[in-house]
């Protein structure tokens, strides 16, 4: 046993048994017999009463949200500690009313700041609680997709390359199975796994009829039956899976802390120019300079700044989720509005992914499928009165047999086909012709194969026949399959392949490529000696069968898709396994190039040859892993921000070191899944130009609560320091200005958050990937939003000066006037209309509603105002009007200057 061992472990979960050491060294027998279950695996019944019993099976992380800390965590910030010091102080001289006043506003900003945090915790653990994986069981003896946390003990699971192991399992039944267990044991090469009992004393890493909880296959497939999970699996104590997905500090956020740091810096030199003035020339005592100073250290700084851009990109993720697009990693919403070049897959992004086989060749004879557009333009269709030649009966025998679909149910549905959806269409179409898969498959056992690689372009299965004989059937790239065969099927008689005929097929192939059909080939051979394990000799010297073209047309929503990504500046390429002519025609259908390059043109191409190709071709066939890999590399190279789909368990290390790495969630692997920044769970290419613009949607509104929160926290300094440098005194109270801190910068700024789309947001280009949160313009609009307060309120001050309650309350107002005013002012640029956000119109009625009760009720006391009258109003308006009228002049000198974000 590892050093994870049983003691390690979860406590409240139980173990199946206290001899769970012993698990690779008892038979098979003792197993079923131990974990109560049988080869068909359980039903569903048992497996309800074994999930209640021993837990959902996932790691329990120790950082479970907590109201408690996260309240707590409050505390813990300078500046409130700061606060509750002032309020010390003035308890101290006997201040009583101000010091209950600055608790009342400390408790206040501590709960806001506990619901804004708490809403970001539970973002995050929702988007943590959807990106889980499918584990695929035997439940009441049909296959079954389940959702991998309802895994139990005696559960018979099913797993294959790309797969990450649902949890920790002993082999029944294995097929060149390699699995990578490096992050249980450190062992950096793939283990090849045996179903054989071994000795007791076996070490972890050397178990190999053992499968372990979230190592991923790499080769092959078996068949195990669950022994542990959750806690109790050997990955229990590490949580690897889940740690790995926790979050850390985006850009955004470390560059919002820098600049909290540097405002910081700047801010407590002001106060110190306001304290030194006051003290020297004002008149106003030392206690009233010390809470002034404090509470503008309190408003100005942005302290909460990161803490809001998290809610927001928590929150735009949770959206983007319910549109499909499933973010794994939040710092990626910022990168998304810098993506220029989309590298799509075909199958199932650009295109329906529902294939169905509609022409077939067989015997020098092409058919169309019974019912499909091709039958009438052949003139001859497919259906069960064909199956008398034997050309065309090996062909279909073939698709079926050489093919991993099963009949099975996924959780909670009805039975359905599981499978990949090239293998479903060839399931499918040998039942539509007469054939039994049941009966064929009993009649024709598998008894080893190889897997379909990318590399490889090809599947091969080996069979016993009802004549006691050995077969290998082989399927894959017409072109690869035809160049292993020397022999063809033609009238039920074995004939050599001339190359006469090898050009006929060939044409074939191109026919059936040029409507857009994707084309395999089939292939058989007789094996003698099945006695050793088989290698890919036995793919060579194949007699030919024919081809089966099948139809997976555009998604209808695609072509305007990609329309849309072009308007917005983003290059859209495709990238496919299927052959030129393939791929150009369905290049044409969705709006691509038809310019087409080979994967093996790239291989032969030298770095500036490539890079210049890349300016043109838009579509790349018959591509390989390792070409995606070199053309992102290109690209980025070029200086491209590069967002890469993938699903097989080949394309991770593409997805990986993607700008934008986005997996397949419908067919995409575990271990490409785990790779990614972002799961389509639709696997629609229209998902990723919609998460593109709410990336920009994010970003934009980012930016406007960034101008909003500082250009605020720039005029209450610039306004307090005129004021001292003036020597007009403190022109506002301690308690104003915290109150304007609460309620200006609390639900106003958050709604802005929610703000709409723009409605250029996907015609603008796209954003560089080293553009700052705070541009040029930006940078200006929050010095000149501060300047234009300052000058529109400090003479409200000084005409009512001889006043002094009457002064500050007229400057308290007009902040808090000038703050509502002034969002829309920053929303301008963007096309916004006053009633685009509902959320925001609430939060400014709400806010001016509480300043008129501090106005007008009793408790206008608590912060030192006196009720306005209607010339004190106009006053007030005329002020709003200069400040408005100032704002659209200085927008269009910042037009002329700078770019209009």
């Amino acid at each position: 046993m590892s050093q994870h061992s049983s003691a390690d472990r979860s406590a409240e979960t139980p173990s199946v048994t206290e001899t769970d050491e012993r698990w690779h060294a008892i038979s098979l027998e003792n197993i079923y017999k131990t974990l109560e279950t049988f080869p068909g695996g359980l039903d569903d019944a048992e497996a309800r009463q074994r999930l209640a019993r021993y837990g959902r099976n996932e790691l329990v992380l120790e950082d479970k949200i907590s109201p408690l800390r996260v309240f707590l965590e409050q505390y813990t910030s300078a500046l409130i500690w700061l606060l509750v010091v002032a309020a010390a102080v003035m308890l101290f001289v006997g201040h009583y009313f101000d010091a209950g006043v600055i608790l009342a506003i400390v408790v206040l900003i501590t709960l806001f700041g506990f619901v804004q945090d708490y809403r970001a915790e539970q973002s995050i653990a929702a988007l943590r609680e959807l990106a889980t994986t499918d584990a695929t069981v035997l439940r009441n003896g049909e296959r079954t997709e389940i959702d991998a946390r309802n895994v139990v003990p005696g559960d018979v699971t099913m797993i294959s390359a790309g797969d990450a192991v649902p949890a920790d399992g002993r082999l029944l039944s294995e097929s060149n199975l390699s699995v990578d267990e490096s992050a249980l044991t450190g062992e950096s090469m793939a283990v090849s796994k045996r179903a054989a009992a071994l000795a007791d004393e076996t070490a972890l890493a050397e178990r190999r009829n053992m499968v372990y909880k979230d190592t991923v296959v790499t080769r092959g497939s078996a068949m195990a039956v669950v022994v542990e999970t959750g806690s109790n699996t050997e990955m229990g104590s590490i949580a690897r899976a889940l740690e790995s997905a926790q979050v850390r500090k985006t850009p955004f956020q470390t560059e919002m802390d820098q600049l909290g740091k540097s405002i910081g810096v700047g801010v407590v030199l002001a106060v110190g120019v306001i304290v030194v003035a006051e003290l020297l020339v004002g008149e106003t005592d030392p206690l009233t300079i010390f809470l002034t100073a404090v509470s503008l250290a309190v408003s100005a700084v942005p302290e909460g700044l990161p803490a809001v851009v998290t809610l927001s990109l928590a929150l735009g993720a949770r959206r983007m989720a319910a549109k499909n697009a499933l973010v794994r990693r939040l710092s990626i919403v910022e990168s998304l509005g810098s993506v220029d070049v989309i590298c799509t897959d075909k199958t199932g992004t650009l295109t329906e992914e529902e294939m169905t086989v509609q022409r077939v060749y067989a015997g020098d004879d092409v058919y169309g499928m019974a019912g499909s557009e091709h039958e009438v333009v052949h003139g001859t269709s497919l259906d069960e009165g064909q199956l008398h030649l034997d050309c065309v009966a090996e062909l279909f025998r073939c698709g079926l047999l050489c093919n991993d679909t099963d009949v099975g149910r996924r959780e909670g549905g009805e039975r359905s086909y599981l499978g990949d959806p090239t293998e479903v269409a060839l399931f499918v179409a040998a039942q539509t012709i007469g054939i039994d898969p049941d009966a064929c498959r009993r009649r024709y056992p598998r008894v080893d194969g190889i897997e379909f690689t990318s590399e490889r372009k090809r599947m091969t299965t080996v069979h016993e026949t009802p004549d006691d004989e050995t077969v290998a059937y082989v399927k894959g790239a017409p072109e690869v399959i035809l160049e292993r065969c020397d022999r063809e099927l033609i009238d039920g008689e074995v004939r050599p392949l001339s190359t006469e005929r090898r050009s006929e097929v060939h044409e074939r192939i191109e026919t059936f490529a040029g409507d857009a059909l994707r084309v395999l080939g089939f292939a058989y051979r007789a094996v003698d000696d099945v006695s050793t394990p088989i290698t890919e000799e036995i793919e060579t010297d194949l007699v030919f069968l024919g081809l089966q073209g099948m139809l997976d047309p555009p998604r209808p929503e695609v072509p305007a898709a990609i329309e849309g990504c072009q308007a917005a500046g983003i290059r859209v390429v495709m990238i496919t396994g299927d052959n030129a002519i393939t791929a150009r025609a369905i290049g044409d259908e969705v709006g691509l190039s038809d310019q087409v390059l080979t994967g093996s043109e790239v291989s032969e191409m030298e770095g500036d040859e490539l890079r210049q190709a890349l300016h043109n071709v838009d579509v790349f066939a018959r591509a390989a892993p390792e070409h995606k890999v070199r053309i992102l590399q290109t690209l980025q190279e070029m200086g491209h921000t590069v967002a890469m789909t993938g699903d097989g368990v080949n394309d991770a290390p593409a997805v990986k070191n993607a700008d934008v790495g986005i997996a397949m969630g419908i067919r995409g692997t575990d271990v490409t899944e785990q790779a990614s920044d972002i799961v389509l769970l639709d696997d629609n290419f229209a998902t990723i130009r919609n998460a593109v613009r709410e990336g920009r949607r994010i970003f934009d509104n980012v930016r406007k609560f960034v101008n909003y929160l500082l250009s605020g926290n720039a005029g209450e300094v610039l306004l307090v320091f005129t004021g001292a440098i003036a020597g007009l005194g403190l022109v506002i109270t301690p308690i104003q200005i915290l109150w304007i801190n609460l309620v200006t910068d609390g639900a106003p700024a958050l709604t802005i958050g929610v703000d709409p789309e723009a409605d250029d947001v996907m015609e603008r280009s796209p954003r560089p990937i080293d553009e700052s949160v705070i541009t040029d313009r930006i940078a200006t609009s929050i010095v000149g939003i501060a300047v234009f307060m300052t000058v529109t309120i400090l003479p409200l001050f000084y005409v009512h000066r001889a006043n002094l309650e009457l002064a500050q309350t007229m400057v308290f107002t007009s902040f808090v006037l000038f703050e509502m005013v002034r969002i829309q002012a920053i929303r301008w640029r963007y096309n916004l209309g006053l009633l685009s956000n509902p959320w925001l119109v609430i939060a400014v009625v709400v806010t001016l509603a509480l300043q008129l009760v501090i106005l007008y009720t009793p408790i206008g006391v608590l912060f030192g105002v006196v009720p306005l009258e209607g010339i004190h109003w106009l006053q007030i308006g005329t002020g709003v009007v200069a400040f408005v009228v100032l704002m659209l002049l200085f927008v269009r000198i910042q037009d002329q200057i700078f770019d209009r974000y």
